[in-house]
Formats: structure tokens, C-alpha cells, sequence
């Protein structure tokens, strides 16, 4: 804790983002415009969200701000990450468990909607994880999984190569996560949509001039940035980027959702 009370910022790691850092700041926004799409996916009425593999726990409390009247619980299974966020986002409306995510510590059908933003890459037993996912909502309810397009980290390898990211267990296509989240689920999910996330007009416009923007933040220690880059990396905000239906086969992200059959 500081000398306030307020938590300390949880370090960064490969396998979460956490607000507040400048040179992060891509990252978190790209985590962000998906919690940000939640209300218009998930509806109204909806009373109890979970947040599998909450990391730092913005997203809860963001999540609990956005979708009217829910309460929304956040599970991670490091001691650390799941004290911080109790401690910084812990509310009215907002719990944090510690759990694993292959056996989450909740009833079946407990949860009207069940989200997991960029954690599937990291799971070994993926079938496992979304069925504890599936098992937890209830009927009708939403599954939002987003994880990132294996073009973003690992550009020219195949289905079930190991990637490149050191933290990543497996990483997918558009069609292959699509199959596989339908498989793991079996016939207690229907309706499985795929989305894509993308750069924006400004983002597009920039990386026209300078070239990848993922490849110029990861080629680089953050220390030895041009200043455009770290001026834009500050500067990006959600509205920078776009989901979309179309042309999944190149976007940065891929998106998930599904609904309880």
C-alpha cells in the first residue's frame, strides 16, 4: 500500500495491462474498447457478470459502471493480482474471488453473463476453461472471449504452433477459435459470433507513414521510442479503434460471443 492507503500499481507482466502507464497505454486502450462494447452485447436485465481472469480489475469496475444495475464479480487466480484488486475496485457492486479459472468457485448457472478478455492464450486445458465458463451461466446467458488474432504476435505460423509470445500457451484465427469455442462448448452454446478489432482512421493514418505500430512498440525498449511514437502510444484512447465484422483474417483482436443455449 502507499502512505495514502491507495494500492500499489501491480508491475507489468506478459500477461496482463494494467492503467496509468504511458508506455502501456496501447495495450490497456485495445483491453479497454471491449469492456466498453459490453452494454450493447449483453442487454438489459442482466444481474450478475463475471470477469474470468480480471487481472488489475479496472475492467470490473468499468464493467459495473456501464451495464446498468449489475453487480459484477472478477476472479483471478495469482494472490497478488486478485489482493490488488479487491483493495483498488472492490464497491457496492463489485467483488473479487481468487479462483482457478478450470474450476471456478461459483454454482452452475449463476451468472447472467460471462466475460474473459485476452486469457484463452494462456490456458493449456482452453476446452476445460470455457466449459467452466459455460457451466457457470445461466441459460440465455452471454460469453464474450476475446484473445488476440495470431497475426499480432506470431504472423506466419500455423494452427497449434507454439508462439513466439513467451506468456502465450496457443494463440487462433478467426474461423479456428470460432470452431474450437463451439466445440468446447458443445451444444450448451448457440449463437457464436466472431468479431474483429482493428486500427481506427488515425491509428491507420499513422502506421501509412512509420510502418506496424505493434512492430515499432515491440522491436524496442520503451526507453528508446522516437517521440512520435511515444506520443501516440499516450495518446490512444478507445475511440481508435473499430470493431467489425469484417475482414477477421487480418484484424489485431478477435472476439467472441455466445450465448447459453
Amino acid at each position: 500500500m502507499t502512505s495514502h492507503g491507495a494500492p500499489e500499481s501491480l508491475p507489468l507482466t506478459g500477461e496482463r495491462t494494467v492503467p496509468g502507464i504511458p508506455e502501456e497505454n496501447y495495450w490497456f486502450r485495445r483491453h479497454e474498447v471491449v469492456y466498453e462494447a459490453l452494454p450493447s452485447w449483453l442487454g438489459a436485465g442482466v444481474g450478475l457478470v463475471l470477469d474470468a481472469g480480471c487481472g488489475e480489475g479496472y475492467g470490473v469496475a468499468l464493467t459495473a459502471s456501464l451495464v446498468d444495475g449489475a453487480r459484477v464479480v472478477g476472479l483471478d487466480y495469482d494472490a497478488l493480482t486478485a489482493a490488488h484488486a479487491a483493495a483498488a475496485h472492490a464497491g457496492a457492486r463489485t467483488g473479487f474471488v481468487r479462483g482457478l479459472l478450470t474450476a471456478l468457485p461459483l454454482p452452475d448457472a449463476a451468472v447472467d453473463a460471462a466475460v474473459s478478455l485476452q486469457v484463452v492464450e494462456h490456458i493449456w486445458t482452453p476446452g476445460e476453461y470455457v466449459a467452466e465458463l459455460v457451466r457457470v451461466l445461466r441459460p440465455g446467458g452471454r460469453l464474450v472471449v476475446s484473445t488476440p488474432n495470431r497475426i499480432t504476435f506470431s504472423a506466419g505460423l500455423g494452427r497449434r504452433e507454439r508462439p513466439t509470445n513467451p506468456f502465450h500457451c496457443r494463440e487462433y484465427d478467426a474461423a479456428e477459435l470460432a470452431e474450437e469455442l463451439a466445440r468446447w462448448g458443445g451444444a450448451d452454446v448457440s449463437d457464436v459470433t466472431v468479431l474483429g478489432l482493428r486500427h481506427g482512421e488515425r491509428l491507420a493514418a499513422w502506421e501509412a507513414e512509420h510502418g506496424p505500430l505493434v512492430d515499432a512498440q515491440l522491436q524496442a525498449d520503451p526507453a528508446t521510442w522516437p517521440e512520435h511514437l511515444r506520443a501516440l502510444v499516450a495518446s490512444v484512447r478507445c475511440e481508435d479503434f473499430v470493431l467489425t465484422l469484417d475482414g477477421l483474417e487480418d484484424c489485431l483482436d478477435l472476439v467472441v460471443l455466445a450465448t447459453r443455449a
